[in-house]
């Protein structure tokens, strides 16, 4: 299991993102290989080691001839679709191109088969968006985290024109995520950087735990007066077996004026999404009301999913959000026949160690209720017999 870590510390681009995969041991022959499969213009990749004030990065150039084609999203679709590109590389592809589209329809109040590209639908653009999602998957990475982003200030040139600096569609792309100024008079993060981030990375923050392997630096265009790079850095989860600590975020909100009949189906609702658990606090409020919170536990790409459902079907008017590590130890069920019929029991190993016992409890009291005899002796019988099963030595434990 790899992890990655995008240190946005000066921004994120597009090249910026494939030099920093490359350092980290993407090959560049056979990223241009598959990028050479797309029916584009013709490119040459160029891979160089350069020095951003002090810090020495790879810098990936990718040169193309002048055209001027303009590309709408449709024709960036089908060109992807029909390529021989693996089904990964081409679902992240199109994630990513889905997320640019929406962002300029919105910009220019247009549908989005009405969108047409110019910067972005430029062959530079396209192979930076099919280069990092095939550079996602060649190097193994499971998941991506991110800093927050910094965002420059000013105004840029482009075909449009002069524009406000972040762009708008950059701005469009980044709603709901963390970012702040980072006082630099020019473009720092770019669309393309922007939509790959957001389709990479499924949460915002602080570097998640993890034993260090590589350390990958990826150098931008821009003189920015100080380093201007994307540092990736990989790893596996800290100090636990692979698999069995995973970040989770936690959603929760403090309710006082709602009917408490509505819980049963906000729960409800919120378990059939996805929600890896949920649970009521009850508490006490300004002027010694009584209230409740309500939290949810779930992956940090789903998120956004419980938001809306918390702020559509309780009365709350905010949210708290908290990222957590989750640690779930191996579980398994064996079957027990206790005096008055089977068990099912639940097993939890960390490693090779038993950790808990547990009957199911929906079988207890169905044999209790079936025999009238009180639901504890069957629960420890059926533990009692689950304990032997597992350590069937004399003396047990």
């Amino acid at each position: 299991m790899t992890i990655a870590y995008f240190d946005c510390f000066s921004g994120i681009s597009g090249d910026m993102i494939l030099g920093a995969m490359v350092d980290l041991g993407l090959d560049l022959s056979d990223l241009t290989r598959v990028l050479s499969s797309l029916d584009l213009e013709e490119f040459r990749l160029e891979a160089r080691e350069v020095a951003s004030y002090g810090f020495r990065a790879t810098k990936v150039d990718v040169i193309v001839p002048e055209s001027s084609l303009v590309r709408t999203f449709n024709n960036i679709r089908d060109l992807i679709e029909y390529s021989p590109l693996s089904d990964t590389v081409k679902a992240k592809s199109l994630e990513i191109f889905m997320r640019l589209a929406r962002a300029e329809s919105v910009v220019h109040g247009k549908p989005i088969d009405q969108i047409h590209f110019h910067e972005v639908g430029a062959v530079d653009s396209i192979l930076d968006i099919v280069g990092a999602a095939y550079g996602f998957d060649a190097l193994g990475f499971t998941d991506v985290f991110s800093s927050p982003l910094p965002l420059g200030h000013g105004m840029i040139k482009t075909r449009h024109g002069s524009i406000p600096v972040p762009v708008p569609a950059v701005l469009e792309i980044l709603e709901e995520t963390p970012t702040y100024s980072s006082g630099i008079p020019t473009e720092t993060v770019t669309p393309t950087g922007a939509a790959v981030i957001k389709s990479l990375a499924t949460s915002f923050g602080n570097a998640p735990p993890m034993v260090l392997e590589k350390t990958g630096y990826g150098a931008g265009t821009r003189d920015l007066g100080a380093p201007n790079l994307l540092r990736i850095i990989t790893g596996d989860p800290e100090g636990f077996p692979t698999g069995t600590e995973e970040l989770a975020c936690q959603i929760s909100t403090n309710i006082d004026d709602m009917n408490p009949e509505f819980y049963d189906y906000v729960i409800e609702r919120l378990l059939d999404a996805g929600a890896h658990d949920v649970w009521l606090t009850p508490i006490q409020m300004k002027k010694t009301r009584p209230g409740t919170i309500i939290t949810v536990l779930c992956s940090p790409g789903n998120a956004g999913t419980f938001k809306r459902i918390l702020l559509e079907e309780t009365s709350t008017f905010g949210l708290r959000t908290v990222t957590v590590m989750k640690k779930a130890i191996e579980r398994e069920i064996i079957d027990v026949a206790t005096s008055w019929g089977h068990v099912g029991v639940k097993v939890g190993r960390e490693g090779s160690r038993v950790t808990s016992v547990s009957p199911e409890f929906s079988d207890c009291a169905r044999i209790a209720g079936e025999h009238g005899v009180p639901i504890k002796e069957v629960f420890q019988e059926a533990q009692s017999l689950a304990r032997d099963k597992l350590d069937p030595t004399p003396g047990g434990d």
